[in-house]
C-alpha cells in the first residue's frame, strides 16, 4: 500500500486533498493547526494519522515523513495580506518551513514531492493567460515566499536526486474554507456574506478578475502529479483556465439566493494582482488535468456546504 504524507493536511485544500489519498493508500497529516482545523477531518479522522507538528521544526517532522512514497507540501500561511502584516512567520513557514519539507524528504528516501505553489508569483504581468514559460514578477512577500519554494523544489531535484513537481493554485474554493479571518478566501467571505444577508467588503471596483478553481479539481491534479512520469523538477499551473469578476461572482450568487443585496467597496489591498487566468495547456498534456466543476456547479456546491454548517 503506497503511504501519502501531506503537510498542512488539516487546512482547507490539504483537507480536500486527503480524502481522495485515502481511496489510493495510507495518509499521515503533518499540521500544527494554526491555519488548518481538526474538524476538516472529522468524518476520516478514524482513517488518517494526524501529528500536530511544525514544518519549521525540522527534527519534528523528519521521522514522520521518512519513507513515505510521496509527500504533498501544502503547509503554508496562505495570504498575501498577512504576508505584509506579519511578514517574519510569513517567512519561516514559507520559505524556511518548505527547505526544511525538502530537506527531510531528500534524506528519507521520499520518491516524489509535490508542492503547493502560487499563481501570485505571476503578479501583474498584462499577458492573459498566465504561462509558466512567463518571468515572474512578485508583488508581495508572500508571492516572493511561494516562488523560492518553487526554485528549492528544482534545486532538490538537480542536486539531491529527489523527484519534485510544483503546482500553482489559482484561487482555490470549495468546501471547509475558513470565512473567520480577515485574511480568508474572498469567495468564503461571499458566503458568509450571502447566507448571513450582509454586504460583504470588496477592495477595489470589484472588476479584478481571477481563475477561480474547485478544490476538488485541484486535489485530483494533485494526486495526477503524484504518479505523472517524466515531470520531476517541472512546475505546471493548477488553474481552471476561466477568468471571472468579483462583481461577477457577487452577482450570480445574489441570483442563486434570490437576492438582491449590494457589496460594498473598500481601498485596494496593497500585494493584490489586479487579473489572473491560467493557461493550463501544459497540465492537461503532462499531468492529465481534466477540471470536472464549471463556476456555477462549484459555487452550488460550495454554498450547499456553508448552508449545511451554518
Amino acid at each position: 500500500m503506497k503511504r501519502y504524507v501531506v503537510t498542512g493536511g488539516a487546512g482547507f485544500i490539504g483537507s480536500a486533498l486527503v480524502r481522495i489519498l485515502l481511496e489510493d493508500g495510507s495518509v499521515a497529516v503533518i499540521d500544527n493547526l494554526l491555519t488548518g482545523h481538526e474538524r476538516n477531518l472529522a468524518e476520516v479522522r478514524g482513517k488518517v494519522e494526524l501529528h500536530r507538528a511544525d514544518i519549521r521544526d525540522r527534527a519534528a517532522i523528519a521521522p514522520l515523513i521518512r519513507g513515505a512514497d510521496v509527500v504533498f507540501h501544502m503547509a503554508a500561511i496562505p495570504s498575501v495580506p498577512r504576508s505584509i502584516d506579519e511578514p517574519v512567520p510569513s517567512h519561516e513557514v514559507n520559505i524556511d518551513g518548505t527547505f526544511n519539507v525538502f530537506q527531510a524528504a531528500a534524506e528519507g528516501g521520499v520518491r516524489r514531492v509535490v508542492y503547493a505553489a502560487s499563481s501570485s508569483a505571476y503578479g501583474d504581468s498584462e499577458t492573459l493567460p498566465k504561462v509558466e514559460t512567463m518571468l515572474p514578477r512578485p508583488k508581495s512577500p508572500y508571492a516572493a515566499q511561494k516562488l523560492v519554494g518553487e526554485y528549492y523544489a528544482s534545486v532538490f531535484h538537480s542536486c539531491f536526486g529527489l523527484e519534485t513537481v510544483s503546482l500553482r493554485f489559482f484561487n482555490v474554493y470549495g468546501p471547509r474554507q475558513d470565512p473567520s479571518s480577515p485574511y480568508s478566501g474572498v469567495l468564503s467571505l461571499f458566503m458568509k456574506s450571502l447566507l448571513c444577508r450582509r454586504p460583504p467588503t470588496i477592495f477595489g471596483d470589484g472588476e479584478q478578475s481571477r481563475d477561480f478553481t474547485y478544490v476538488e479539481d485541484v486535489a485530483q491534479l494533485c494526486l495526477k502529479a503524484a504518479h505523472a512520469p517524466g515531470v520531476a523538477g517541472k512546475m505546471y499551473n493548477a488553474g481552471n483556465g476561466g477568468r471571472y469578476t468579483l462583481n461577477f461572482i457577487w452577482s450570480l450568487l445574489q441570483k442563486t439566493e434570490g437576492v438582491e443585496i449590494p457589496a460594498r467597496y473598500g481601498p485596494p489591498r496593497p500585494g493584490d494582482v489586479r487579473h489572473s487566468m491560467a493557461d493550463t495547456a501544459a497540465a492537461v498534456a503532462e499531468l492529465g488535468h481534466a477540471p470536472r466543476f464549471t463556476i456555477e456547479e462549484g459555487l452550488k456546491r460550495t454554498l450547499e456546504w456553508y448552508r449545511r454548517e451554518a
